[in-house]
């Protein structure tokens, strides 16, 4: 069976299940403004952009859909900039919060020593497993990441 480019072992995982996309949750004018947003701030072209920003969607969605479950989920640095530019664009994520987290604000609460546990690469597979295309080339950086809070409901 042929894989896209895009795709990582990690999206095509038949345990995964069938792969979703978070083109199909963010609306258009809000993705592309925050595509600006990336370009603006990273050296990034829109491909770069797109692939940060949608594994910072997957990530959240993902630590909203396990609220409460104490799984100590970690992004990567790159993943981590998608989620930044997600969430500092606060009305936006407020919304996103409302329409997925049962109305609640998922804080950011960074803790400021990296940790080297396997939680970052945990995270990528728990991504999968949820569902979301997971861009496994964004997560390689998995050894110096995942400074969130463990154990409670931030990321």
């Amino acid at each position: 069976m042929a894989t896209s480019a895009v795709a990582s072992p990690l999206a095509t995982d038949p345990t995964a299940g069938p792969v979703r996309s978070v083109r199909d949750v963010v609306p258009t004018d809000l993705w592309d403004k925050q595509i600006g947003l990336l370009q603006r701030d990273y050296p990034y072209d829109s491909i770069m952009a797109a692939r940060v920003l949608g594994q910072g969607y997957a990530y959240l969605l993902s630590a909203m859909q396990h609220r409460g479950e104490s799984l100590e989920l970690a992004p990567s640095t790159l993943v981590d900039i998608g989620v930044h530019t997600i969430i500092l664009d606060t009305v936006a994520y407020a919304e996103l919060c409302d329409r997925f987290n049962g109305g609640r604000y998922l804080h950011h609460v960074p803790k400021v020593a990296f940790k080297n546990d396997g939680s970052v690469m945990k995270t990528a597979y728990r991504v999968a497993a949820d569902g979301w295309e997971v861009d496994l080339s964004l997560w390689a950086d998995a050894a110096e990441c995942g400074p969130c809070h463990p154990g409670n409901d931030s990321h």
